[in-house]
C-alpha cells in the first residue's frame, strides 16, 4: 500500500456499529499515514494496571470495589499518554478551564479508540483535548449480521476467518495449527440485533454533539474496501 504525508496533525475519533470494521480502518490509516498513532484507552488502563502506577491502583481498587472506571480517570490517563509524547503541553490538566493546546505537528497525529462513547463524555474531551475530525462508519445492519454469520475464530489464537472474504485455506480448520473453529457465543442474530439497536441509542447523541462542532463527516459503504478509499481521500484532503 502507498503511504501518503500529512502536513498537520489529525486528531481522530472512528465511530461506528459493533462488525462495522473500525478496528480494520483504523489499521489502514496508520499504514497510509505512517504519521498518525493509536491511543486506546482500554490499553491504556490496562497497561496502567499492570504497572502499578498511581493512576493503575485508583482505577483497579474502583473495579475490585465493582464499579466503573470515572470519566476523569480516563481522562488522565489520555492526557498523560499525549504528555509522554510531547504532543500537549506538559503542565496542562483536566482540571484547567481552558483546553489543552496539542501540537499541530503531523507526528502528533492519532486514533482515539475507546472514549468517548457518549455525549457527555465528548464534552469533557472537549474541554480537555479537542479533536478535529470525527468519522461516522456506516454500513447496512444486513451486511453486518451477513459478516457475523459467516465469522469463525481459532479460540486458542484469537485468529478470525470469514467464509465470505477470508476463508481458512482448509473448510472449518486454523490455517496455522489445523486445529477447529469455532463460534463465538455471542454471534448469534439475536444478540448482534440487540447490540447494534443498543449502538444506534447511545451513539446518535455523540454524533449529534461532535456535528454541532463541525467535526462530524459520515462514510457509507458495504465493505472495508469500499470505505477505506474515500477515507484516504478525505485524510488527505482535509490533512495533507
Amino acid at each position: 500500500m502507498a503511504t501518503s504525508r500529512l502536513n498537520r496533525a489529525a486528531r481522530v475519533i472512528l465511530v461506528g456499529a459493533p462488525g462495522v470494521g473500525k478496528g480494520t480502518q483504523a489499521e489502514r490509516l496508520m499504514h497510509r499515514f505512517p504519521q498518525i498513532s493509536a491511543v486506546s484507552s482500554g490499553d491504556l488502563l490496562r497497561t496502567s494496571v499492570r504497572n502499578k502506577t498511581p493512576l493503575g491502583l485508583e482505577a483497579e481498587s474502583t473495579m475490585r470495589a465493582g464499579n466503573l472506571v470515572p470519566d476523569d480517570m480516563i481522562l488522565k490517563l489520555i492526557l498523560n499518554e499525549l504528555k509522554a509524547k510531547r504532543w500537549v503541553s506538559p503542565r496542562t490538566s483536566v482540571s484547567d478551564a481552558l483546553p489543552a493546546e496539542p501540537s499541530d505537528e503531523p507526528s502528533a497525529s492519532f486514533i482515539l479508540d475507546g472514549f468517548p462513547r457518549t455525549a457527555a463524555q465528548a464534552a469533557r474531551l472537549d474541554a480537555v483535548i479537542p479533536v478535529n475530525l470525527v468519522v461516522s462508519l456506516i454500513t447496512p445492519v444486513n451486511i453486518i449480521l451477513s459478516r457475523i454469520a459467516s465469522r469463525w475464530v481459532h479460540a486458542p489464537s484469537g485468529r478470525v476467518y470469514n467464509t465470505d472474504f477470508n476463508a481458512p485455506k482448509v473448510e472449518g480448520k486454523d490455517d496455522v495449527t489445523g486445529e477447529p473453529l469455532s463460534k463465538r457465543p455471542d454471534d448469534d442474530e439475536e444478540t448482534w440485533k440487540q447490540r447494534l439497536r443498543k449502538f444506534d441509542e447511545t451513539s446518535q447523541p455523540l454524533l449529534d454533539h461532535y456535528d454541532r462542532k463541525g467535526v462530524l463527516w459520515t462514510v457509507r459503504g458495504n465493505s472495508s474496501d469500499e470505505i477505506s478509499p474515500q477515507l484516504y481521500r478525505e485524510f488527505e484532503q482535509r490533512f495533507s
